[in-house]
């Protein structure tokens, strides 16, 4: 072993076993989040950075890790939900902000926050009151940073993905555990201290990202909602056509973005996605007397995607 790998190793070995917390057993939910930090703390993937560094710099990079704070726009929805949604139906048993609760905030955070359905009330209540203080003009820039990082603090992270979601027909698979992690093979971590790698069977297939980048309207909520369809475009429009592709070939390998996972901000994917042909006709139009020099330009766009454009 050269000196080199055998320090990554050791340095892996002596991460405290305090950071390496993983998600409750989906079965036995009994000790909810009180509190955003211990929510995040129940989710912590940075250990992961140890050994996987530039997948996890990937994904920092990503929405995926701000995705209940988003560029700005997702957190300000949560306000506009609060305030132009809950507030104004007369059965949502929410009249000001501090009456929100987990089942209604999983309206946004089904797919933008999915472990909140692992966390109390009062959790949901610190989210909304932070949403309103970032969109809330008279607050001091302090108050705005702070509002920010809470907002950023949970996210969609490794162990969203290999660990609370990555196991979907769970009475066949099933129930994730928080001693394992789930991936491409079987196998262990160096240390022992850390969870066992477990062969997810979706783990490659567009299934899991449909979990969250929707199909139409949840209807298993109190009041559904409909922003994400690319799942259900993918499958009606794509592979029903016979496309083979899935999320992750285009969105991670064919891009080379990995676990940063851009879409349209990304200039390489947005070309890939849409084509552009222009045809221009150029001529000289008789008006009496005068010539108008005129012109016809035809534009043809097609969607290459495997989905339709935009979404959400």
């Amino acid at each position: 072993m050269n000196v080199t790998r055998l320090v990554a190793c050791f340095a892996f070995l002596m991460v405290p076993i305090a950071t390496l917390t993983f998600s409750p057993d989906v079965q036995g939910k009994t000790n909810k989040a009180k509190t955003v930090d211990e929510l995040a703390a129940m989710y912590d993937s940075r250990s992961c950075k140890q050994c996987h560094e530039k997948i996890y710099t990937d994904w920092q990079e990503s929405l995926h890790a701000r995705s209940f704070f988003g560029t700005g726009r997702t957190g300000a929805t949560i306000k506009t939900t609060v305030v132009n949604g809950l507030m104004k139906w007369p059965a949502s048993g929410v009249k000001k902000p501090e009456d929100v609760k987990v089942k209604h905030l999983m309206t946004c955070a089904k797919c933008h926050l999915p472990q909140l359905e692992d966390a109390t009330d009062a959790v949901a209540q610190e989210l909304v009151k932070a949403a309103f203080t970032y969109t809330n003009p008279k607050s001091d820039d302090d108050a705005i940073d702070e509002a920010v990082e809470k907002l950023e603090k949970v996210n969609i992270n490794c162990l969203i993905c290999h660990n609370r979601n990555a196991v979907i027909h769970k009475w066949a698979d099933g129930f994730p555990k928080k001693t394992e992690v789930y991936g491409s093979k079987n196998g262990s971590h160096p240390s022992p201290s850390h969870p066992v790698l477990k062969k997810s069977t979706v783990m490659s297939e567009s299934i899991l990202c449909g979990q969250c980048h929707g199909h139409g309207p949840n209807f298993e909520l109190e009041n559904p909602s409909q922003c994400a369809t690319l799942y259900g475009s993918y499958l009606w429009a794509y592979r029903a056509e016979g496309g083979q592709e899935t999320c992750q070939e285009c969105h991670m390998n064919k891009s080379k973005l990995g676990h940063n996972m851009q879409s349209y901000r990304d200039s390489g994917l947005a070309k890939a996605a849409v084509d552009f042909h222009v045809e221009m006709l150029g001529y000289q139009w008789r008006d009496g007397k005068a010539m108008v020099p005129e012109a016809v330009v035809k534009v043809e766009m097609m969607n290459r995607a495997g989905h339709a454009i935009p979404d959400g």
